[in-house]
């Protein structure tokens, strides 16, 4: 075959290292963009902080994108078809949207025949000047706190090395996982079985000094040993004797709610067995719970919603948002080189810096439209609660902004909006629709939010199956299945009927 050369026209899609940064910064969490940040600080001189910036960083114009530049990589990323688009970079900051041409009443919202029952409702108001900060975690561990009981417990140095053998031996949740025997083995491997039965015996001689310490119940081998160890240091009584009973040889009936078994075996009448169920369920099954260290993270939102006058404010959350600029002294100095900035070792630095701030200022602003969008499809969520949800699909918001669906979905990822009714993760606002009678749709948020209210107003003695659940929203004029229903409850950690009913 002979060769010859040929010419051939094609056209291909190539992501620029700028575009493939703006579409990783877009997906990134909030945690996630501050350690993304911190690492370009530490690695680009050119880039610094500036704290007292009150507003995001603003762009010189000469360092904007152009609008052929912004269509050219929006056009790009669409091309793509994974998520790549990015939204335009403003000329202003992350400001604040209003919107006053919303009402407060109920006129004009079609809630698709859900009534709103008078019972609690999903959530409560924060203050406006909540803090939003990460919670402290603990001062001291589990172990620091026992230690320093241990240190005024006189006991002798064998004594005490045991004890701080066991007390290392402890899970977060302060139960032993170890048997003592696994434990002793560990310790006297190579010894002569003499040593290591003595050994044995000063753990278990331990054991019992743990087990007297506070938190009550620390140490304990399983759950049954942390509940009697906590109601061996209540007030004696006869509750507190069948309570007991139950959390050495019941627990699983107790579990049940098997009331009849429970009085047969104890022996108790109803009256002294819902005393008794009462002193377990003030009992707590990890007593090292409240010594774990950053158990308890407050969501800090990323976007931030307030009652405006008739309408709502959203907003950029300024705790969040990096504030940039570039390096004044240095970018000058690379303006002064002979060789010019593109020349120079900086020069590359320099144009990095630029595109990053470019970058971060698009992913601040393309949360914020999205935002934008989901509050004005969701007005009637922010005006009367969660029983209020509309039906919400990604395609829906994707449409309004131009953007691929798949951006959307990043947006909504690990980003939150705090609201007069609790923050809540984007996502949260995207529900299924529901068939109604009136032949709308209802949100399958607003489903599972009238499920809550069923099951909060229900007789404790006889708790509502989920056939009567599925019944009661019919009744709503809302058809759900059975299957749906058990789902739904099981979304919101809500126990069968049969383990909700109390004595």
């Amino acid at each position: 075959m002979k060769p010859s050369l040929q010419v051939r026209l094609s056209q291909h899609l190539s992501l620029t290292p700028q575009l493939q940064q703006s579409i990783r910064l877009l997906q990134l969490s909030t945690l996630e963009l501050h350690q993304e940040v911190e690492q370009m600080l530490a690695q680009n001189p050119l880039l610094e902080t500036d704290e007292e910036f009150a507003e995001a960083p603003q762009l010189e114009p000469a360092e904007r994108l152009s609008a052929s530049q912004r269509d050219e990589a929006a056009s790009s990323a669409e091309a793509a078809g994974d998520g790549e688009a990015v939204a335009e970079i403003r000329a202003d900051d992350f400001g604040t949207t209003e919107r006053e041409d919303w009402e407060n009443g109920t006129e004009g919202d079609d809630f698709d025949g859900i009534r709103e029952l008078p019972s609690n409702s999903g959530g409560t108001a924060p203050d406006d000047d909540s803090d939003y900060s990460d919670r402290e975690s603990a001062e001291i561990s589990l172990q620091e706190h026992l230690n320093a009981q241990m240190a005024g417990m006189g006991l002798s140095d064998e004594d005490r090395a045991a004890l701080h053998v066991l007390i290392e031996s402890l899970n977060e949740d302060g139960y032993l996982e170890d048997s003592l025997e696994e434990i002793a083995a560990a310790l006297s491997a190579g010894a002569e079985a003499e040593q290591a039965e003595e050994l044995l015996s000063l753990l278990r001689c331990a054991l019992k000094w743990l087990q007297s310490m506070e938190p009550a119940g620390v140490g304990a081998r399983d759950l049954s040993e942390c509940l009697v160890l906590q109601l061996r240091a209540l007030p004696r009584s006869q509750a507190q004797v069948v309570a007991i009973l139950i959390c050495k040889q019941h627990l699983e009936l107790l579990a049940k709610r098997d009331s009849r078994k429970l009085m047969a075996l104890t022996g108790a009448d109803e009256a002294l067995l819902r005393e008794a169920q009462a002193l377990i369920g003030r009992l707590e099954p990890k007593p090292g719970r409240r010594f774990a260290r950053n158990v308890a993270q407050a969501v800090v939102p990323d976007v931030i919603v307030q009652k405006a006058g008739r309408g709502f404010r959203v907003m950029i959350n300024p705790d969040v948002a990096p504030k940039l600029r570039i390096n004044e002294l240095y970018a000058q100095a690379l303006r002064a080189t002979r060789g010019g900035v593109s020349n120079s070792p900086l020069g590359t630095q320099l144009q990095e810096a630029r595109w990053f701030i470019k970058n971060i200022q698009q992913r601040f602003d393309t949360i914020l439209r999205v935002s934008e969008a989901i509050v004005d499809r969701q007005r009637g969520f922010f005006t009367h609660g969660e029983l209020a949800m509309k039906p919400l699909v990604l395609r829906e918001i994707a449409d309004e902004l131009g953007l691929h669906e798949s951006t959307i979905s990043r947006v909504t990822t690990a980003k939150y909006m705090a609201t007069p009714w609790g923050t809540f993760e984007l996502k949260y606002f995207f529900g299924s629709g529901l068939n109604t009678e009136s032949g709308g749709n209802a949100s399958s948020t607003a489903v599972r939010a009238l499920i809550k209210q069923f099951v909060a107003a229900e007789d404790a003695k006889k708790p509502l199956s989920d056939s009567q659940l599925s019944s009661m929203l019919e009744e709503q004029g809302i058809q759900v299945a059975r299957r749906t229903v058990a789902k739904y409850r099981e979304a919101l950690k809500i126990a069968p009927a049969n383990l909700r009913k109390t004595i």
